[in-house]
């Protein structure tokens, strides 16, 4: 993965500040929607963050095996607070395999190319024959037009800046966070960096079978999100 631990550490300390209920919602919904037409006994999320779409889902399936990943042990904590079973692991790293393996908002987004693919391979190994791979990933339109520019945001002890930009098919955050200490602030400044991908690249990085991809738009009437659904073919 191309971003640092500290970077990830950042953003768990502050993805509170940047949640849209509204948003995340709607593309929960669109992954139920999709799980909907399947049959599965197990499901594992990577990037799982503080476990909020994992606990939607326990309550939609009950009687099926849940779990999430996360590189960052302050997300896996939030997740378990949650009472949903989660590890702070490599996915390349995990003992196990699964009917569905989700990457919910745009995780796949945040690996460079070697990571990708590598990624990938690390998915179809543990995936049961004839399983479901179904990730979110950011349009063009969704990084230049929708999460391009200048964001603030604040609360009794912490105030946050996010710089972001989009270029050769590259977006990077600049996040500074100040934390209040007593009567002063700290500062901490991390810089996070996503790819786009395109169909193309996104085929040709897995050896899985493409089903559908599902368009969605979560903050205008234009299309800045799609959904893969990739199923991993018997042998």
């Amino acid at each position: 993965m191309s971003n640092n631990p500290d970077a990830l550490d950042l953003y768990a300390h502050i993805e509170d500040m940047l949640q849209n209920y509204e948003a995340s919602d709607k593309l929960y919904s669109a992954y139920f929607e999709i799980l909907d037409e399947l049959k599965f006994d197990s499901l594992l999320d990577v990037g799982c963050g503080s476990g909020a779409f994992l606990s939607m889902l326990s309550k939609l399936y009950p009687q099926s095996h849940l779990k999430g990943i996360d590189l960052s042990p302050a997300m896996v904590e939030r997740t378990l607070e949650r009472g949903i079973e989660a590890q702070a692991v490599d996915l390349c790293d995990l003992d196990g395999k699964f009917d569905v393996i989700t990457a919910v908002f745009d995780m796949v987004n945040y690996l460079d190319a070697d990571a990708l693919s590598r990624f990938m391979y690390c998915v179809e190994s543990h995936l049961n024959d004839g399983g479901y791979f179904i990730f979110d990933v950011n349009s063009e339109y969704g990084f230049d037009e929708i999460a391009s520019g200048s964001f603030t945001a604040e609360d009794e002890d912490r105030f946050l800046v996010i710089d972001s930009y989009y270029e050769h098919k590259i977006y990077r955050s600049l996040f500074t966070l100040f934390l209040k200490q007593g009567q002063l602030y700290s500062r901490e400044d991390q810089e996070i960096t996503q790819y786009y991908y395109d169909k193309d690249t996104l085929l040709s990085s897995a050896k899985m079978r493409l089903l559908r991809v599902k368009d969605i738009a979560l903050y205008s009437e234009d299309i800045d999100k799609h959904i893969y659904i990739f199923k991993k073919e018997k042998r």
